[in-house]
């Protein structure tokens, strides 16, 4: 389904997350990004998906991706993800939601992609490309009705 880029962002270096953020951007593609964070023993993965493309997925996608616990291992049950601050990474500023796990990147106060979790985009990628299969439009529903009837009329004769 399309290509598959991989990168890693070492924190806190600005520019690194910088390029990655801009290589999802330029290539208009979900980039794979490995996150290195300081205060985390353990890397994170996550999906960097350009807005325009989870726009277009979320468009053809029938229902949400159901609840993952996906990154929710190290959380005591109840407790809820802590609020912080944007995070400024050169030209982007990142935005964590509190709910859903989505983390919203921003240039110049507006949203160009969204980190997800690589569950939720490979679902999502799949379930919009299994509808948008499933579509036609409606000149194309008309042609492909009439040319069923000329099929039936023809096995009449």
């Amino acid at each position: 389904m399309g290509i598959q880029i991989d990168a890693v962002a070492n924190y806190p270096v600005d520019d690194e997350l910088e390029r990655v953020l801009g290589l999802a951007e330029v290539v208009g593609q979900p980039v794979t990004v490995t996150f290195m964070w300081e205060e985390c023993e353990k890397a994170e993965r996550a999906v960097l998906v350009p807005a325009a493309m989870l726009a277009l997925w979320e468009h053809w996608a029938p229902i949400a991706c159901p609840a993952s616990d996906a990154g929710d291992e190290n959380r005591a049950e109840g407790e809820r993800p802590e609020l912080a601050h944007p995070a400024e990474f050169g030209a982007f500023t990142l935005f964590r939601r509190r709910v859903g796990g989505r983390t919203a990147v921003a240039r110049g106060g507006v949203v160009v992609a969204e980190l997800l979790d690589p569950e939720e985009a490979r679902w999502l990628q799949e379930q919009a490309h299994n509808v948008r299969q499933g579509f036609m439009d409606p000149k194309q529903k008309a042609a492909f009705e009439e040319f069923l009837a000329r099929q039936s009329s023809l096995d009449e004769q």
